[in-house]
C-alpha cells in the first residue's frame, strides 16, 4: 500500500551513488523533496534534476534538502551527478524497495503495452517526517519542478 499525506517516511532511505545508507535522519530538521523519476539520462528526468539543480540555492533557502530515487544502480547515479553537475544525491533503489513503500513503482501503459516502471511522482516530507504533499506525474512539470515546488 503506497504511503499517502500525514504519513510518516521509513526511517532508513536507501543507498545513495556513493553506497553510503542514507537515512531521514540526515534530513532531520529539514524539509525534504524526495522525487522519484525513472531513469537516469532521458530527457525528461534530466529536465527535473536540472530544474532541481537550477533551483537548489532557492529551495534550500526555504529549508529543502533534495533527494532523488530510481532503480538505476549507483554507478549510472554516478555518472548522471558528474555530468549534470547535480548538487544533490540519488538513491539507487535497485531492488525497488523505497520505490514499493511509496507506490511509485507500478504497471505502466505506454504504445499499447504493459510493463513495471518507476512513476515519475515527488513527496514534500516535512520536518519531522511526514509526508505533507505529493505530486504526481500527471501535474508535475519537469522543466520547471523546482519553482513548482517553491510555489506550493
Amino acid at each position: 500500500m503506497a504511503l499517502k499525506v500525514g504519513d510518516k517516511a521509513p526511517a532508513v532511505l536507501g543507498v545513495n551513488q556513493d553506497e553510503k545508507e542514507i537515512k531521514l535522519a540526515d534530513y532531520a530538521g529539514k524539509k525534504l523533496v524526495l522525487y522519484f523519476y525513472p531513469k537516469d539520462n532521458t530527457p525528461g528526468c534530466t529536465a527535473e534534476a536540472c530544474s532541481l539543480r537550477d533551483g537548489f540555492d532557492d529551495l534550500r533557502k526555504e529549508g529543502y534538502e533534495v533527494l532523488g530515487v530510481s532503480a538505476d544502480s549507483a554507478t549510472s547515479h554516478k555518472k548522471f551527478i558528474a555530468k549534470q553537475n547535480l548538487p544533490f544525491d540519488l538513491i539507487a533503489d535497485t531492488d525497488k524497495k523505497l520505490s514499493e513503500i511509496f507506490g511509485t513503482w507500478a504497471e505502466k501503459l505506454l504504445y499499447g503495452k504493459k510493463f513495471m516502471g518507476m512513476l515519475r511522482t515527488t513527496f514534500l516530507i516535512d520536518e519531522t517526517g511526514t509526508i505533507t504533499r505529493i505530486i504526481y506525474s500527471k501535474e508535475l512539470n519537469t522543466k520547471e519542478h523546482a519553482a513548482q515546488v517553491l510555489s506550493l
